[in-house]
């Protein structure tokens, strides 16, 4: 179904890839980004449980917007094992101003397909989604 803001749809294995993420932990990150020709949000990239936090980084792209999700994991002060997925917004400064609008009006639908996400962040450059910036978010 598309939106009537933004003209965006959701391909179903945008949802199929989160929810298992979310329920099997079968990938650590998804890359979503927005196939303007078909006019619909698709799966760019999805990295596997053994990858880690520099791997989810490297696959942003420098001068693209990208919607990703990414699934923390982390020991609390108490011991505990826990997880949070996150939910991030990537929109670098050097991308074209026609991406960020599109990804920008397109945003809160997007996120409303995927029931789950816990923390989400907005981010511009790579300092904005640093791992510290994920570490202070988790807790």
């Amino acid at each position: 179904m598309a939106n009537a803001a933004s003209g965006m749809a959701v391909d179903d294995e945008c949802k199929l890839k989160f929810l298992e993420l979310k329920a099997k932990r079968t990938y650590r990150f998804i890359i979503y980004k927005i196939d303007e020709k078909k006019k619909m949000v698709v799966v760019e990239k999805v990295g596997e449980p053994v990858l880690n936090y520099d791997d989810f980084a490297a696959s942003l792209p420098a001068n693209e917007c990208r919607y990703a999700i990414f699934d923390y994991d982390f020991v609390t002060e108490e011991n505990c094992q826990k997880s949070k997925i996150f939910f991030i917004a990537w929109s670098p400064d050097t991308s074209r101003v026609r991406s960020k609008m599109i990804y920008a009006s397109s945003k809160d639908r997007f996120k409303r397909e995927l029931d789950g996400i816990q923390v989400e962040l907005q981010a511009t450059d790579p300092t904005e989604v640093g791992l510290d910036v994920i570490r202070g978010r988790a807790n």
